[in-house]
């Protein structure tokens, strides 16, 4: 049951990389517009599923508190150190002039590597419990449809055409079922293997929401965007709370 329901879920983490044939009917101005806001609202699932599921999941099952904490902050430093890597020779100027392939293929590198990690932390969500994997899988469901929007809208800005760019950000999408293969290949002790991954899980979710995502949201400073960012947030957290009510 714990196989269906994972390769399930990464499968449909997979085909959400072809979220942006749906893009190309929106004018770019409200497609911004609507982005910003699906940022906000995957910032609220990825911190309310680390709070309200993953960490409480993690102290539920262990009591050794010290190690929980080194696994949340193992789960910080390796996106840390992932960004960095990703990032490197990453060009900010606009239009990136030396550089315009090099840098599509950092964003298919760096979105390769995220979901075999999104793969690693589903499968372990599931391993702790179906209903902890069903709020993971949610709440990387909503960070994964803006980012895969802005990817494929990179990638077609770098020089590659339309089915170019949705098939090999479809290509890269199916590492979240390596990764999810892996993890349930090797279950030995699922107790073992799930108290590592669940708080590093945690960690991740709470370094790209932290850092990637709500530094962006504070770019738009009117009045009116902050306070729908807002209802968007809490929106997103709300959902994770509505979710403890499966388990």
């Amino acid at each position: 049951m714990i196989w269906i329901y994972t390769i399930v879920s990464v499968l449909i983490i997979s085909f959400i990389s072809l979220v942006g044939v749906f893009s190309l009917s929106f004018d770019q101005k409200k497609l911004y517009k609507i982005l910003i806001y699906l940022v906000s609202f995957s910032a609220g699932t990825l911190m309310g599923d680390a709070f309200l599921h993953l960490i409480p999941e993690a102290f539920e099952n262990s009591q050794n508190t010290i190690e929980i904490s080194f696994s949340i902050l193992g789960g910080i430093l390796i996106f840390f150190l992932i960004e960095k890597l990703i990032r490197w020779r990453h060009c900010h100027e606009e239009p990136c002039i030396d550089h315009p392939h090099p840098f599509s293929y950092v964003i298919l590198t760096g979105d390769a590597v995220h979901n075999f990690i999104d793969g690693v932390i589903i499968a372990g969500s599931f391993l702790a419990s179906i209903p902890l994997g069903i709020a993971t899988t949610v709440a990387v469901i909503f960070h994964e449809i803006p980012q895969e929007i802005g990817d494929f809208a990179s990638l077609v800005y770098a020089g590659f055409s339309r089915a170019k760019a949705l098939f090999f950000n479809f290509l890269t999408a199916l590492t979240a079922v390596l990764g999810a293969v892996l993890i349930l290949l090797i279950n030995l002790n699922p107790e073992n293997l799930t108290a590592f991954l669940v708080p590093f899980a945690a960690g991740g979710f709470i370094y790209i929401a932290g850092t990637d995502l709500i530094p962006e949201l504070h770019k738009h400073r009117s009045f009116k965007a902050g306070f729908w960012q807002t209802i968007a947030f809490v929106l997103g957290m709300g959902l994770m709370a509505g979710m403890l009510f499966l388990e």
